[in-house]
């Protein structure tokens, strides 16, 4: 792993956060005393200077699934369908954790990941509030710098040919890539918009996993950094990503029924928040909460508050 590229992702999981969240995540590993090993924060309450009211995103990194669980059903469906997703209040916070194994973390976050869901998501600024030992710590940081390397690996051959791309132009198109590889509750634009919170923390990291690149595969006649597979390898490999992606969320989403207490209401909410939606869930729907998520489903389609 490039050292500037771990020396920044190390840096930015420091970096401090909202107390109220590093209180959220010190609670949360607290429930999981024999299995914990990191706990980390994630996604657009991270730019949020007021948490109330919202729902927190945190990933919890545990040793393995049976010493989160015990030998239960949820141990299984975690390793098969990784993550399981549950809900969390704390001190009047409201979050949502998913959970996965430190190996799991680092294999979901590397090239060999057949979904785009976690690496996708920690490309993005994060946040370790929480971390069992030194070794966890290390772990977590090896995990999360896997993730730009990977966007980068995959996104740099699906760029046109011919042109000069700056670094803004890999990060958009790979966020886009991404976004059409799951069942997304957003607006139109929001994939591209992601880059425009924060472009000079984009700048950094996206020249940094381009100077690994470099490294690894040495630079082209023109100064160019060489792609790692071809366009045609990428765009087969991609639609797998999105055909796998979307079979996955639909999974997610009925396993979310079982392990998520009002978890149909949870999902109204982040479509309605997300999407400038209204929907309402009906009284049936959550007595029946599979059945019923799983008739919202044309619906969100049909209106464009899914892709």
């Amino acid at each position: 792993m490039p050292n500037q590229l771990l020396s920044l992702v190390s840096a930015e999981l420091s970096a401090p956060a909202d107390p109220r969240a590093a209180a959220m995540a010190g609670a949360l590993a607290a429930k999981y005393p024999q299995a914990a090993r990191a706990v980390l924060f994630y996604g657009s309450c991270l730019r949020e200077a007021n948490l109330d009211g919202l729902m927190l995103d945190f990933y919890l990194i545990v040793s393995d699934y049976p010493a989160a669980y015990g030998k239960s059903w949820l141990a299984r469906a975690n390793r098969l369908i990784p993550p399981n997703v549950f809900p969390f209040e704390h001190n009047g916070l409201l979050a949502k954790y998913a959970v996965l194994s430190e190996a799991d973390f680092a294999r979901l976050n590397g090239p060999a990941a057949d979904n785009v869901s976690v690496w996708a998501r920690f490309a993005q600024p994060a946040r370790l509030l929480w971390a069992a030992d030194d070794l966890a710590r290390q772990r977590a940081v090896a995990a999360v710098a896997q993730a730009v390397p990977t966007l980068f690996d995959l996104t740099l051959p699906m760029l046109p040919p011919g042109v000069d791309h700056d670094l803004q132009d890999i990060w958009k198109t790979g966020f886009t890539l991404t976004y059409n590889a799951e069942l997304r509750a957003e607006k139109k634009g929001r994939s591209v918009s992601i880059v425009d919170t924060d472009p000079d923390r984009y700048a950094r990291f996206g020249q940094a996993a381009l100077a690994g690149l470099a490294r690894q595969g040495g630079l082209g006649q023109g100064g160019e950094v060489p792609n790692t597979m071809s366009p045609l390898k990428a765009a087969a490999r991609w639609r797998r990503l999105q055909r796998r992606g979307k079979r996955l969320s639909i999974l997610r989403l009925a396993k979310a029924s079982f392990t998520y207490a009002g978890g149909i209401d949870y999902l109204a909410w982040k479509i309605n928040r997300h999407a400038g939606t209204a929907i309402a869930i009906q009284p049936w729907q959550r007595r029946w909460p599979l059945l019923g998520a799983i008739t919202l489903l044309p619906r969100l389609f049909r209106g464009g508050a899914i892709r």
